[in-house]
């Protein structure tokens, strides 16, 4: 396939993409983040608390 081909395809299968609106991005992008950061809360909890354990456990 020569490349100005696979670039005309490309071209005319981005037109077929229905791409997000703005708000939908943004929800999109908070809700990622916002769970990211639970996430984290929680396993860094998760992570302190065993530790605490394994110190009392072994030391």
């Amino acid at each position: 396939m020569k490349i100005t081909e696979y670039i005309k395809q490309t071209r005319t299968e981005m037109s077929h993409v229905t791409w997000p609106s703005r708000e939908q991005t943004i929800r999109f992008t908070s809700l990622v983040i916002a769970v990211s950061l639970i996430t984290a809360l929680i396993l860094g909890i998760a992570d302190f608390v065993f530790s605490k354990l394994l110190t009392l456990l072994f030391h």
